[in-house]
């Protein structure tokens, strides 16, 4: 096998390379701005939730006594906008986007279905909405939800076998959605398609300016799920034409568990969409509190209510982090700390009844790589008790590897991948028990 990003810091195998590629790593400096409570443990989950930087733990202090405690209410005078301008900074710092398009607030949850509703309502007469079977199972409940209350049909691309509503089978590698299979299902009755930026339990990457223009080379939509995306690969949104997307920030953004999360309205189709939940700060005149619904001319349209301004503290000092890094340098990192797991799987794993369920190409994978194997349950609980590395189980048999650019060193991605390893060849993991808990 070739590895060519890694090729000349030596044989994957040895650990002096792992420490090679640390010591030429542009962004090494950046671990010790996380809080690392016990620097034995390899933490190979920052796909699902990311370490805590020292800078949000004197942010958000900062803005407990310093803000909310002295200022009280007045405050609101400098909160009341901090949804657009935090959104600013995360559009400008993952996604490729110019001021007033990104807004910071709510949940993906929410912002998924504000949007999907909003370009569902701006495609009248249409009645066809498109998912894949493989997508995360929020967008999937939300978006046939969606379906079934508006009398809309509902089409699942079968990209991974478990089926769904209205389900067609396609053909797919590593849930890969591809051009020429969507547009098998694409016509002028299309309303939206909504897909993932990065899948989350393959790590497949699909082409998202090409999908985008095709879609709307037949006059639909397309919502990205970019979750597993933003922060781990370099999303370029306004060149690429992108319309609609949503994300969270507590993956590879390092910004806590149930952080707010985005959405992203381009310029130009902002004033043809409307937020189905008319909340007050969509409200042209917010102050006024007039009678009637005015919805503001730019991004604030999709605004609900009130910010959390503690969670956007925690959001700004983690993206002034990325922002600093820049995007380009972190999927680099990226690229390379997954050709190093790539590396390793083919040497240590593969030969242990492993396999591989992601691309090995760069640009069709993003900051993860999964594995399968029939015991990957017992496997992944094992490691976090037995061997002190924290990898990620998905149902029913895959185990998630993850390279999280700022806080994450290759050498702890060898030593991790190398614990793992020993555990599965000395069977150690068969003896573990089922701890009764639902989180994996």
């Amino acid at each position: 096998m070739n590895y060519p990003l890694i090729a000349a810091f030596g044989e994957p195998t040895e650990r002096a390379t792992a420490l090679a590629l640390d010591a030429a790593d542009p962004l090494a400096k950046y671990k010790a701005q996380f809080q690392i409570n016990d620097p034995d443990m390899c933490y190979l989950d920052g796909n699902s939730l990311g370490r805590l930087p020292k800078a949000s733990i004197t942010a958000v202090n900062d803005f407990l006594v310093n803000e909310w405690g002295r200022e009280l209410v007045d405050g609101w005078a400098h909160w009341i906008d901090e949804a657009q301008t935090v959104g600013n900074l995360l559009g400008r710092a993952i996604l490729g986007a110019a001021e007033g398009q990104t807004l910071v607030q709510d949940t993906t949850s929410v912002n998924f279905y504000q949007l999907c509703v909003a370009a569902i309502k701006a495609r009248p007469g249409r009645k066809t909405v498109i998912i894949d079977a493989s997508n995360f199972p929020t967008d999937r409940y939300i978006i046939a939800g969606i379906a079934e209350s508006m009398g809309l049909n509902l089409i699942t691309l079968n990209n991974d076998g478990m089926g769904g509503p209205g389900a067609v089978e396609i053909d797919s590698e590593y849930e890969q959605i591809t051009l020429a299979e969507l547009e098998k299902h694409l016509s002028d009755d299309v309303a939206l398609v909504t897909l993932q930026a990065i899948h989350y339990r393959s790590g497949s990457r699909p082409d998202i300016k090409g999908i985008t223009d095709l879609v709307r080379s037949y006059g639909g939509l397309v919502v990205w799920d970019a979750s597993h995306a933003g922060g781990s690969i370099d999303l370029r949104f306004d060149e690429w034409g992108v319309d609609l997307a949503v994300g969270c920030t507590y993956k590879y953004g390092n910004s806590g568990p149930g952080s707010p999360a985005w959405l992203y309205v381009s310029k130009s189709i902002q004033t043809q969409l409307n937020a189905p939940i008319q909340g007050w700060f969509a409200n042209d005149k917010q102050f006024e509190m007039g009678p009637f619904f005015e919805p503001a001319g730019h991004i604030r349209r999709f605004q609900i209510a009130s910010p959390s301004i503690m969670g956007l503290r925690a959001v700004e000092a983690s993206y002034q982090m990325i922002e600093e890094a820049g995007m380009q340098a972190i999927s680099e990192k990226a690229a390379k700390g997954t050709e190093l797991i790539l590396a390793l799987f083919d040497a240590w794993l593969a030969p242990l009844g492993f396999t591989l369920l992601t691309s090995r190409e760069p640009q069709l994978r993003g900051g993860h790589i999964t594995v399968g194997h029939p015991d990957a349950k017992k496997i992944a609980a094992a490691m976090r008790s037995l061997t002190n590395t924290i990898p990620d189980y998905r149902v029913p048999d895959s185990i998630r590897l993850a390279m999280a650019p700022l806080p994450t060193s290759y050498v702890e991605i060898w030593d991790g991948l190398n614990r793992m390893r020993e555990l599965v060849e000395s069977k150690r993991y068969l003896d573990i028990q089922d701890n009764g808990s639902r989180v994996t």
